[in-house]
């Protein structure tokens, strides 16, 4: 960038919110997406909607990149600067504008960490539903651009469920509002659901208005044990077919329980195959229903163990282990590069089972967890160093497989992680060339110049 663009931009956002030396560029060169990092050539930290815009608006005029940015903690690289240019955080902006108890919604700054807007309507008895698993550091704005899921996903859907509307920045600077407040509203194209998902290449997301929900009276939690997946797959089918629609539906593999108990140490059994993480929440007598026919539903498929919470603490502990899987496996090796990948939830057992070969065909190790409830799986592999290139080159080659294999079971390449830069070469393999070819018309309508995240989803 040229010495009047930088001026520029310090007189927009002030000196105090500028960086452009190394040692303040080095936390935004990567995200949480390991074997992706870049440099930005700034970073500016706006506090508001007008400096957004302002930012924008000099970009587009320049034909500098723009690449907007939350907590970092997305899993596709997507704020990764790959062609370099600005890094426009948005961890500023971080306020809860208002919470409305009568009309059932929040408006919420992007900054606000999803663990946050949670807490604050649990206060009003409300619920926030998404739950991703990294909802402690996870921002709302970054949340919706990557229409994140979570545990809690089979039940209450996905981010894009509970967003009525958003204020955002076109890349020319224009500001939008789509939607609002209402949760009926059909005018128009639905810019919103647009706009979510879109991984910042877009819009840039200022504000949201989202929907929230009564919260539960109660809930509880059981584990079941099996000794394969298989096993635990078919009483996931069992569970689904008897009409009910838990809270929590999550897994296991064998090498996660073995790692979560060693980084955990919760008790959980370590000679079983599977673990099925089971849970309601509702009416007490209800939740009580449910979790009987559940943990009926898991015996009757040959569980080797069920039990279920007596308490609150013991629940939150079960929760705890699932959403523990990562660090713990991050610890079998210093590379840990975590996927995810989707499949109709009766070919769940039958993908896990193809991983497992793909694994052991390219001599590398993966575990399996994830959302059984909805078909998402994370397979995670684990490599004893970032410098094994040799290693590194097989896992990829690995995780290429298991993307064909999820397309060729009537599934996707990502079902909440996002596309970013991770996961664009396999895009048009499951959308094919016409698809591609009509988001990028999309992109070029919103972002003539290209300079919102370019090298991403769309670009």
């Amino acid at each position: 960038m040229q010495a009047p663009v930088r001026s520029a931009l310090k007189s927009i956002v002030g000196n105090e919110h500028y960086r452009e030396a190394d040692g303040d560029l080095v936390p935004y060169s990567r995200d949480a997406t390991p074997l992706f990092s870049a440099r930005p050539d700034a970073v500016v930290l706006p506090a508001d909607t007008r400096e957004v815009s302002a930012v924008l608006d000099l970009a587009t005029r320049h034909g500098i990149p723009v690449v907007p940015r939350g907590a970092g903690s997305n899993l596709c690289a997507a704020t990764v600067a790959l062609h370099g240019g600005v890094i426009l955080s948005l961890s500023r902006l971080n306020r809860i504008l208002e919470i409305e108890p009568a009309e059932l919604l929040a408006r919420v700054q992007p900054g606000v960490t999803s663990a946050a807007l949670a807490d604050a309507a649990a206060e009003r008895d409300l619920l926030w539903a998404p739950d991703p698993g990294s909802r402690t550091v996870a921002t709302i704005g970054g949340t919706i651009a990557t229409n994140a899921g979570g545990l809690r996903g089979l039940k209450y859907g996905v981010t894009r469920d509970h967003v009525l509307g958003l204020e955002a920045v076109l890349p020319t600077g224009e500001v939008i509002r789509t939607g609002g407040r209402l949760h009926k509203d059909v005018a128009g194209y639905d810019l919103t659901r647009l706009i979510t998902g879109s991984e910042g290449t877009l819009a840039v997301i200022t504000e949201a208005t989202l929907a929230l929900r009564p919260a539960p009276r109660t809930s509880g939690t059981g584990v079941a044990y099996f000794s394969d997946l298989a096993a635990a797959g078919r009483a996931v089918t069992a569970i689904i077919a008897d009409g009910l629609l838990p809270a929590t539906l999550e897994f296991l593999d064998r090498t996660c329980i073995r790692a979560v108990e060693a980084f955990a140490g919760l008790g959980l059994r370590t000679d079983a195959g599977a673990l099925l993480l089971f849970g309601d929440d509702g009416e007490p007598d209800t939740v009580t229903r449910a979790l009987t026919r559940m943990s009926d539903a898991c015996a009757t498929h040959g569980a080797l163990e069920v039990t279920r919470t007596a308490h609150i603490a013991e629940a939150e502990a079960l929760l705890a282990a699932r959403r523990c899987a990562l660090p713990a496996l991050s610890r079998l090796g210093a590379l840990t590069i975590l996927e995810d990948a989707t499949v109709p939830r009766p070919r769940i057992a039958e993908m896990v089972e193809r991983i497992d070969t793909i694994a052991e065909r390219h001599d590398v190790t993966i575990a399996t967890f994830g959302h059984a409830g909805d078909g998402n799986l994370h397979p995670t592999c684990v490599v004893g160093s970032p410098t094994d290139t040799e290693t590194v080159a097989r896992a990829e080659h690995a995780f290429k497989d298991i993307f064909a294999a999820a397309i060729e079971f009537g599934g996707t390449i990502t079902g909440e992680h996002g596309v970013g830069a991770a996961k664009l070469p396999y895009l048009s393999t499951q959308l094919g060339p016409d698809q591609v070819a009509l988001l990028r018309r999309v992109k070029d309508a919103f972002d003539p110049a290209g300079i919102l995240n370019p090298g991403k989803l769309g670009s």
